[in-house]
């Protein structure tokens, strides 16, 4: 008797041509802005331990028009309100590219990388509220460890992981996407306040404006950038966190490709804005957020006070379990399956490296405490300290990983040499952790 069922879907198969050089591209441009936030980073933790004083100062020059809206505000703000946009912007042309013709086009290949990413969100402010909750701390940090920094990230799995299957990065990628919706759908939900209606609705009618502008194919950027801060202003007069304006807008985009046209409107408009985004933005707004003091009693606070050891909890424990948790449970209880030529192993180091958290895990700490600065920078602190342990342990399993992938190549150029000797058998007779071809 045949069986009727759909087959099953490979995750982590070998991409179509197409989406591998799209994930390609967007990996170099990931990768690069990787060392630029982390040099951002380092400048600014010396910059706020050095000169704590100037650091300050420059953080509260207010600059901007304070009329018709209320847009003087300190250079902190336009990087968090204004640089972030801009990244949540390119956040919503990858999301939109990977619904129409990525990975999450198809329900059961959608199904691992979102169980992931929403499991990976769950269970760290479960750990969070669980640490705060026992140790009466403060319940509104929760969403802080939930969020991971795809430069970071990407930056460390280019530097360790030269042998790697590309698919482990195009999970990352796919996975860091769904959790940059979750992430923004989190602070519109949670840290929006004291909405104003009449703003709300005229953002509302903008994006209108501006989908059926680009519906009708009408082109012209000086239509559109002005339509767009005209949005972003009104987001923000509204009380709604004003990067809710960009990644609304980068959902707007059309990634198909009309006749006559070489590439569709998000994805050139996506290589334009990717290296602003990558470049300038998201390494500024570190500037302007990692610089937190660093002192002896600082750092024990980190793991003596509720708020910032559920944040540190949340990155090394939650976010790495709920991940892999979430791929495994996915593959053992639906249609989904992992390729049979990696190993869960690869995985699991993909899945520590998930809880570098910083972008906007720093912007959700300012957010979450806006009323508290002290417990803000102890939950920074937080943050870092969690996300340096992460990476420097993702480090060392993906190092050991590569190693044996590296072997495996090696093997594949010496014909003569037994394939898999070093590796032993894995899966279906293959090597352990075995290459594509």
């Amino acid at each position: 008797m045949s069986d009727s069922r759909p087959p099953r879907r490979q995750f982590l198969g070998r991409l179509p041509l197409p989406e591998r050089a799209v994930v390609a591209d967007a990996l170099r441009a990931e990768t690069v802005g990787g060392v630029l936030l982390l040099a951002a980073a380092v400048t600014a933790l010396v910059w706020a331990n050095v000169w704590p004083h100037s650091y300050t100062r420059v953080l509260d020059v207010a600059v901007g028009p304070s009329a018709p809206l209320h847009l003087h505000l300190s250079l902190e703000t336009w990087a968090n309100d204004g640089l972030l946009s801009v990244f949540f912007f390119v956040a919503g042309i990858e999301l939109k590219r990977e619904l129409v013709a990525g990975e999450l086009r198809d329900p059961r290949a959608a199904a691992l990388p979102v169980a992931a990413a929403v499991c990976g969100v769950a269970l760290p402010a479960v750990v969070y509220a669980a640490v705060n909750a026992l140790a009466s701390g403060q319940a509104s940090g929760w969403a802080i460890p939930t969020a991971t920094d795809i430069a970071f990230a990407l930056g460390v799995l280019a530097v360790v992981g030269t042998h790697l299957p590309s698919a482990l990065r195009a999970f990352l990628l796919t996975l860091a996407v769904v959790d940059d919706l979750i992430a923004i759908l989190i602070i519109a939900v949670f840290y929006s306040h004291g909405i104003r209606l009449w703003a709300l609705g005229l953002a509302f009618l903008g994006l209108a404006l501006f989908y059926l502008l680009h519906r009708a194919r009408i082109h012209g950027w000086y239509l559109y950038l002005p339509l767009a801060l005209v949005i972003w202003a009104l987001m923000h007069e509204s009380g709604v966190h004003a990067t809710v304006a960009g990644v609304a807008l980068g959902l707007m985009l059309r990634c198909t490709v009309d006749p006559g046209e070489r590439h569709s409107p998000a994805e050139h408009i996506e290589h334009l804005v990717r290296p602003f985004s990558a470049g300038f933005c998201v390494p500024v707004f570190a500037l302007f957020a990692a610089g937190v003091s660093i002192t002896p009693s600082s750092l024990a606070h980190v793991v003596t006070r509720a708020a910032p050891l559920g944040v540190v909890l949340g990155l090394l424990l939650g976010k790495p379990l709920g991940v892999f948790g979430g791929s495994w449970l996915t593959a053992r209880f639906t249609r989904a399956e992992l390729n049979p030529e990696l190993e869960w192993s690869d995985l699991f180091a993909v899945s520590v490296l998930s809880g570098i958290g910083f972008t906007v895990s720093l912007l959700i700490a300012e957010l979450a405490f806006e009323d508290e600065p002290p417990l803000a920078q102890e939950a920074k602190s937080a943050v870092l300290l969690g996300s340096l342990v992460c990476a420097l342990v993702a480090a060392v399993l993906l190092r050991r990983r590569n190693r044996t992938y590296q072997r495996l190549c090696a093997q594949e150029e010496a014909p003569d040499q037994p394939l898999g000797a070093a590796a032993g058998p894995g899966r279906n007779g293959r090597p352990s952790g075995g290459i594509r071809p």
